[in-house]
């Protein structure tokens, strides 16, 4: 029977703004009630959003404060008749108002988590949940049809890499706009068509290559004024998904384009303390190991990353300045 310590190592960001400030702590182990489940995490998943948020910050947060959202690890200890049981394998999307999960144990509610299945391996399924999920609410809120055409803006990152893929499996035409070093990769994923978004003739390569007067979807995941630029590459009434906010149009831009403009949300579904979008998260997770197992999805490349400062800090930065081509995953234990 596994002992569990009082105490656990985390590391943690004691301020925001001024390089990632991150720093090895001690906190006690939670205690568990109801229906949460007590996990020994095993890896983490470092995203956009985290190394984002640690330098803007973000409203609930209290520092010190502990990065990461996804997670997976050994369920450890459960009240009874609760599942999954002790000893499961679970992966899982934590509260972003809440303490992240850069630390080796954590309480989680029973209804929020998915189990990992045979033939998964932990550092693959971590990397699933944010991007994953995020590709899978933007093709879900766009209403995806056969035959559009759907540009995916920053695709070189976690969100792009799932998303070509679904949008592929609706049947759609995927422009991929990305620096040119990533499009071989996002060719053998599924795009159609991969243009630099790096180039100062971008416009003229999307008007030659698209024929027609814009794209019926966009995926956003910059926000700022790379809305503004995305919302212009729109066709009249067409669909745009923002994942990252977006800077306000002109007036005149909105009543030439009459777009539809869906907001993306994974850490919404706790933000919100909506029980159903929390379950939600749980079907996706499932859908996303389901895919991968039956070879459905390609998987992304995984890079492990120790869990000490120094290591996470570089890999944070990396993922700030878009230089990385792989998932970072931390293994905690």
């Amino acid at each position: 029977m596994l002992t569990i310590p009082s105490n656990m190592n985390t590391i943690e960001l004691h301020q925001r703004d001024c390089g990632f400030e991150l720093q090895m702590a001690t906190q006690a182990v939670p205690q568990i009630s109801g229906t949460q489940l007590l996990v020994k995490i095993e890896y983490v998943a470092l995203n956009q959003c985290d190394a984002r948020l640690s330098k803007q910050g973000f409203k609930h947060w209290q520092y010190p404060h502990i990065l990461g959202f996804d997670a997976v690890g050994t369920v450890v200890q459960a009240e009874k008749g609760i599942f999954p049981i002790v000893g499961s394998k679970v992966l899982f999307n934590a509260s972003q108002a809440e303490q992240g999960m850069l630390k080796e144990y954590t309480a989680i509610p029973n209804y929020a988590v998915t189990v990992v299945p045979e033939g998964i391996t932990n550092d693959l399924a971590v990397v699933l949940p944010t991007s994953g999920m995020a590709a899978l609410l933007a093709i879900e809120k766009l209403q995806l049809q056969q035959g559009d055409a759907i540009a995916i803006s920053n695709a070189q990152d976690g969100v792009g890499h799932f998303a070509i893929q679904y949008a592929k499996q609706k049947g759609a035409q995927v422009f991929a706009l990305a620096p040119k070093a990533h499009h071989k990769r996002l060719r053998k994923l599924g795009a159609d068509f991969t243009i630099n978004c790096q180039s100062q003739k971008i416009g003229e390569q999307i008007k030659h290559e698209l024929g027609q007067p814009g794209f019926d979807c966009i995926i956003n995941n910059q926000g700022g004024d790379s809305f503004i630029e995305d919302l212009n590459r729109l066709r009249f009434g067409g669909r745009i998904a923002c994942l990252n906010g977006f800077n306000q149009p002109d007036p005149d831009t909105l009543f030439e384009k009459s777009p539809n403009i869906h907001v993306i949300s994974v850490g919404g579904a706790w933000l919100s303390n909506s029980l159903c979008a929390q379950q939600h998260l749980g079907f996706m997770g499932e859908k996303l190991l389901n895919d991968i197992g039956n070879g459905d999805i390609i998987a992304p490349q995984i890079e492990h990353i120790e869990f000490n400062v120094a290591a996470i800090d570089d890999a944070l930065e990396k993922i700030r300045s878009n230089t990385l081509a792989t998932r970072p995953t931390v293994k905690i234990c």
